[in-house]
């Protein structure tokens, strides 16, 4: 089954894709919390004349994520953390930590699209994110965790 998505829904696309789904994920899942819309004749015309009027929106959402990204790339992040003994952390750094330093440095991005490499973070270091400001704009941001 072919639907439209309302919203981003990870692992499937974002906002305004239409993409081929089984039946039943449509039907129980995406259908009944309004995350998706059946990719019916009068709907993919509703999308076209939609993505129509976006795409000079669009332009300027990709320019300034681009605009944050070359920031983030440029910029030397890092992470305070209480270290015990060899350098091990008390619990790890997540997301949510990732954000709140982006958050410093003047980017609000959620931490639904960052992504960690690798395993969980338990040790100070140099480490790497996906972090994806974009649809189109997807980057790998090195960061440090060091020692508060």
């Amino acid at each position: 089954m072919e639907v439209i998505l309302k919203q981003d829904v990870e692992h499937l696309g974002f906002a305004n894709d239409l993409v081929k789904v089984k039946d039943g994920y449509a039907r129980n899942f995406l259908l009944p919390r309004k995350l998706a819309v059946a990719a019916t004749p009068s709907e993919r015309k509703q999308l076209t004349e939609t993505l129509k009027q976006r795409a000079h929106k669009e332009t300027k959402l990709r320019d300034e994520a681009d605009k944050n990204a070359a920031k983030l790339i440029d910029q030397t992040i890092k992470i305070g953390a209480k270290v015990g003994e060899k350098g091990r952390i008390f619990g790890s750094v997540n997301t949510i930590m990732l954000s709140d330093a982006f958050k410093q440095l003047g980017i609000d991005l959620d931490r639904k699209y960052i992504k960690l490499k690798g395993e969980a973070i338990k040790t100070i270091g140099t480490y790497e994110a996906e972090v994806t400001f974009h649809r189109d704009v997807v980057k790998t941001i090195s960061f440090e965790v060091v020692e508060e």
